[in-house]
């Protein structure tokens, strides 16, 4: 393995398209490798073109631009349903061919009568986004959502993935994955990561401690939390097997931190919990390269 297939999997971290790409100019010495931009529902004033430069000018021949994502209800919101296919156009002047987002849904009614829905937005999306050479990558967050009344987002199971799949077969659907909202559901996620890593197009660098303690003790319907987001590094998951289960499946994209959500390394500890995921997946993956004798 050379030194550039030692990076087949990139450690980088997430960046909303409104900080710009003087962010990107902060952070690129802490030696992030991609990064994914992203949008919270709209594209809004953003001037694509102008921040795809600017950001491929800044990151150099040092980092990659992973992954453009938006994160709105494309189901019931038109205007993300549009700004969807609008970044799935312009994704290539980012240098990425993978755009990733919330499915979307109807909300407060049982999640399989979201499909015809789905099928309608997303088997267009997915139609413009072949025409491109671009794969779609559902984040699997439940953003407070259950299968009977879902919100936000009906790719939150593996069932909705099974029926969302059949509803569009092909390739050009995937998801973004992450330990982190497995745990949650209670789902191992080493179990799951092997049986679906060849439909993940992109990954979520986000862990979660869980406390048994307290299930054993009062349940999940106490009313005390279980389960805390946390950034890789300070959570349950064996990142050194999620990385060799990843290769061996063949995935070859980016691990790009998502931060802000950790309860302890946040606010003035952001960066310093970023930076310390940053080294440990970076060790996870197997440290620096170290060529072999001749």
């Amino acid at each position: 393995m050379s030194h550039e297939e030692h990076q087949d999997i990139r450690i980088g971290t997430l960046a909303g398209m409104n900080l710009g790409p003087n962010y990107l100019k902060q952070i690129l010495p802490h030696g992030f490798e991609s990064f994914e931009l992203t949008l919270w529902q709209y594209i809004g004033d953003i001037d694509l073109e102008r921040l795809a430069k600017e950001s491929l000018d800044v990151i150099g021949d040092h980092a990659i631009i992973s992954s453009v994502g938006i994160y709105g209800n494309p189901l019931q919101d038109e205007q993300t349903a549009k700004d969807w296919e609008t970044l799935i156009r312009n994704a290539r002047l980012f240098g990425c061919n993978v755009v990733c987002g919330f499915a979307g849904a109807l909300e407060d009614r049982p999640l399989p009568e979201s499909m015809p829905k789905f099928k309608e937005v997303f088997g267009h999306l997915a139609s413009v986004a072949e025409g491109e050479g671009v794969k779609i990558a559902f984040e699997n967050c439940d953003m407070g959502g259950t299968w009977e009344s879902p919100r936000w987002n009906i790719a939150h199971a593996p069932r909705a993935w099974e029926m969302m799949f059949n509803e569009i077969p092909g390739e050009t659907l995937g998801l973004e994955w992450e330990p982190c909202h497995q745990m949650v559901s209670f789902i191992d996620p080493i179990a799951q990561l092997r049986k679906w890593v060849g439909r993940i197009y992109h990954i979520h660098g986000k862990d979660a401690t869980v406390n048994h303690d307290i299930i054993k003790s009062e349940g999940i319907r106490a009313g005390v939390p279980v389960v805390w987001h946390r950034t890789p590094g300070f959570g349950d998951s064996n990142w050194t097997d999620i990385l060799s289960i990843l290769r061996k499946g063949g995935y070859r994209g980016a691990i790009d931190i998502e931060g802000w959500h950790d309860p302890v390394y946040r606010d003035d500890l952001e960066m310093t919990g970023q930076v310390y995921s940053l080294n440990y997946l970076k060790s996870c993956r197997g440290g620096a390269f170290v060529p072999n004798p001749v």
